[in-house]
């Protein structure tokens, strides 16, 4: 414990006489500084110059001195006569007799140090005198769970108010640390270095040495020590002080122990005058609070991982060379701390009457504010850094799991990379059962990553749910073996997410009945570069497919699971070749799993068109032309209005004219709509990835023309059951329905379907309708096209377009 003894706080005798030796005139002939400190000030000087040769040679060896003596009028002098075998008998008067002979002595305390701060307020000569003093044994010494004890203890003598609010955490988590055998150790080894500065602190502080030399004296205790140990343990013990006084004063009320203590530390007098008090406690707590933040800010550099980051990078760098000087000034101010305590206790609650000794004290704040916002924002420089190297290594580390080339026994080491390394927190959400559970519920299983995000249609989501119910049915068919993860794909730059975003976040996670990540914030940012980077991920959601082992069989399902759904099990790029072996240009490719009724009349072996655009004009004329056409030529004809890939707001008006009108059949839900232009769209994607979209294939030819030529205008694809006939553009469509008349013979010879094929071809050899696809920056555009109509290479072209529908059809491609 800090000592209470202060054999030199004496007050000198003010009318004795200046009697000053030869020797000591021979030292103020070489040293004018101390000469004019005793001019201005001989009542001082006549016990620092005493009548014995030996009293010059403080003067003689520190020309400084002088200067602080000048600074220092009011300063108690030792008074010291010898008694018996030369020993020193010391006297003390009482603060009330100080008081009495001279009534600036209070200020002349206050004010003690202020001239010696001002005088060093150069830094560069200050960190001279202390780097003399710094010599460290190599010893590591982990300064963490001390820290920890020093918060603790300051922050409840302050009563700072965000320690309050998280008071309880705090303390369950100060137990745990501090019970650990290695922490216990650790402090056993320090107690007496903390003793000795505590001592240091509470002995100069009551006899009201100079602050810079007590500082120094201070720094030679700790010289073996790194920078962030002299600022912990000083801290310490600071704190062991400081804790000291305020535990008293908390208690004193209902301990008698404490009681009679702090009757002798006049604590009862100080705490009855809280009003005049309140300016100094406020001072001292506001300058301890910027104390710590400092001796946090310096450990926090000392904790920084040496294989992320060196003393070459300039930020470290400009921080090491400034961290001295913050560890200099938080010491000089743990010092002027404990002289306003001492000053207290020694003389009371008359000591805080006057608020303007607190200048001290708030200077300091300052000056250590400046200096722990410079710190904090090389800090901060550092900890990107950090974090942008660490980012490179985890990227790295991702292209390496997921080299073709690399066998892994299950996918767990992926799925961790990718989602949550650690095993503190359950990181994933059952969408069915709505509990957090582990990534082992996914191990050796095929997983699909559902990647989005956050803008997610109730459209798309509403199909996908319906295709991932439909394979629950089924548990045990080989097509209902695989688990889907959504994982959110948001903007790491906002930190932490607003509170728009992670309600939008929860509530769509609510809809998902597969799993989801839980937090946002478990999915890195390298992750996020390597799902955009390798997986071309951009705003449209995609489905990255894992083998039991973790190997990616296909970097996009999402195309497979809108055109076949579960059928495309195990969703593999093999799969998809597969199954597009087996299609064939028919109407069940374009709405198969949309609409039944559809599929009934391909059943029934009717005639059907399916047709689209939102000109209001052409789909009265085509749907009027095509009805008194098939009225003429006597076939059961079916036609179904399936809207446009953009513009919602204008189909739905065009789907209100043919319901008033009853023109004919369409699509009241536009979902459906979506649906299918998402299907057609996907057919095009799933043979790009491939890497087929320009191979010979009649069928998909024909896809790539009606995509076209909803971009062009109106379209209209007719059939007779499942054969598609006829795949027009609205300027074709509607003049060879009405030409009927010049065909309906060979209808009568040939058939109503092939006569009208026949007639259309040549319409469209005449015509030749542009072909044109828009691909947004959003998705994979491929290097180059053919033309579905010529087989030329298409010219591209940058295009800038508004379809001035905010609510355009969500996910469309085109």
């Amino acid at each position: 414990m800090a000592q209470k003894a202060n054999p030199g706080a004496l007050q000198a005798p003010m009318n004795a006489p200046l009697n000053i030796p030869a020797a000591a005139a021979q030292t103020l002939l070489h040293n004018p500084g101390a000469a004019h400190a005793l001019l201005n000030n001989p009542g001082a000087a006549t016990h620092a110059l005493l009548t014995t040769a030996g009293a010059t040679q403080p003067l003689v060896n520190n020309p400084g001195v002088g200067q602080q003596i000048n600074s220092n009028p009011g300063a108690i002098q030792p008074h010291i006569s010898t008694s018996g075998a030369n020993q020193p008998f010391i006297s003390k008067p009482s603060a009330a007799q100080v008081l009495m002979k001279s009534p600036s002595a209070s200020h002349a305390l206050i004010r003690s140090d202020r001239g010696s701060m001002l005088s060093m307020s150069d830094d560069n000569v200050m960190l001279k005198q202390i780097m003399t003093t710094h010599a460290p044994d190599g010893r590591e010494v982990d300064v963490r769970p001390l820290l920890y004890l020093v918060e603790d203890i300051l922050n409840r003598a302050t009563q700072h108010v965000d320690f309050l609010v998280k008071g309880t955490l705090a303390q369950i988590e100060l137990e745990e640390k501090t019970q650990q055998a290695n922490y216990i150790a650790m402090l056993e080894a320090l107690t007496f270095i903390i003793d000795r500065i505590a001592c240091e602190l509470s002995y100069k502080a009551m006899g009201g040495s100079d602050a810079h030399a007590t500082t120094t004296a201070i720094f030679n205790l700790l010289s073996s020590y790194a920078w962030d140990a002299k600022l912990v343990l000083s801290l310490s013990a600071f704190a062991l002080n400081y804790g000291e006084f305020w535990l008293l004063a908390q208690i004193y009320s209902t301990n008698q122990l404490a009681k009679s203590m702090a009757i002798l530390k006049q604590l009862p007098s100080i705490l009855e005058h809280t009003a005049p008090l309140k300016p100094r406690f406020d001072a001292l707590n506001n300058l301890i609070r910027t104390m710590m933040d400092v001796t946090r800010c310096v450990v926090e550099f000392k904790e920084l991982p040496s294989m992320y980051i060196s003393q070459e990078v300039p930020a470290l760098a400009t921080a090491m060379t400034h961290i001295p000087t913050a560890v200099y000034w938080t010491i000089r101010s743990m010092v002027a701390c404990a002289t306003q305590i001492s000053n207290l206790t020694s003389m009371g609650h008359e000591f805080a009457i006057s608020t303007a000794e607190s200048w001290e004290l708030s200077s300091l704040a300052h000056k250590l504010k400046n200096i722990y916002e410079h710190l904090k924002q090389q800090l901060s420089l550092c900890n990107k850094y950090i974090d942008e190297r660490k980012d490179v290594e985890t990227y790295q580390m991702l292209l390496n799991l997921f080299d073709p080339t690399v066998m892994h026994i299950d996918n767990m080491k992926i799925l961790k990379a990718l989602i949550y390394v650690k095993d503190d927190k359950l990181p994933l959400l059952d969408g069915s059962t709505k509990r957090h559970v582990s990534l082992d519920v996914l191990r050796r299983k095929n997983v699909l990553l559902l990647i989005s995000s956050l803008d997610f249609s109730s459209d798309e989501l509403a199909i996908l749910e319906q295709i991932y119910n439909e394979s629950r049915v089924h548990a045990t068919r080989l097509e209902s073996q695989y688990e889907v993860v959504w994982i959110p794909v948001v903007d790491r730059s906002v930190v932490p997410l607003t509170d728009e975003i992670q309600t939008k976040f929860e509530n769509l996670r609510s809809t998902m009945p597969w799993y989801s990540v839980q937090d946002p914030k478990l999915i890195e940012k390298p992750v996020i570069r390597f799902i955009k980077e390798v997986w071309h991920f951009r705003n449209k959601p995609i489905l990255v497919v894992l083998d039991p082992q973790g190997k990616v069989v296909c970097p996009n399902a999402i195309h497979m699971m809108w055109i076949w759904g579960s059928n495309a099990f195990p969703f593999t790029s093999l799969r998809e070749e597969a199954l597009w072996r087996e299609e064939t240009w028919r109407l069940e490719l374009l709405v198969d799993g949309i609409d039944p009724i559809i599929l009934n009349w391909i059943k029934e072996d009717k005639y059907i068109f399916l047709f689209g655009g939102d000109d209001v004009e052409w789909v009265r004329k085509f749907a009027t032309t095509a009805r008194s056409v098939a009225t003429a030529a006597r076939i059961p004809l079916e036609m179904v209005y399936v809207g446009k890939s953009s513009k919602r707001e204008q189909v739905k008006k065009v789907i209100g004219i043919i319901n008033m009108e009853k023109l004919s059949y369409a699509w009241q839900d536009q979902a459906m709509v979506w649906f299918f232009w998402t299907r057609l769209e996907s057919m095009l994607f799933s043979k790009i990835q491939l890497g087929r979209a320009d191979d010979h294939d009649p069928m998909m030819q024909q896809i790539k023309k009606l995509l076209s030529y909803d971009r062009e205008g109106g379209w209209a694809v007719f059939s007779r059951g499942s054969n598609v006939m006829v795949n027009g553009h609205s300027s074709t469509v509607v003049p060879a329905l009405g030409g009927y008349d010049e065909w309906k013979v060979n209808a009568a010879e040939k058939g109503f379907e092939l006569a009208f094929k026949e007639y259309h071809d040549r319409l469209h050899d005449v015509a030749h309708p542009c072909c044109r696809f828009e691909f947004p920056t959003t998705t994979r555009i491929p290097d180059n096209m053919r033309c579905p109509e010529c087989r030329r290479i298409m010219e591209k072209y940058t295009t800038f377009l508004c379809c001035h529908d905010e609510q355009g059809i969500p996910g469309s491609l085109f």
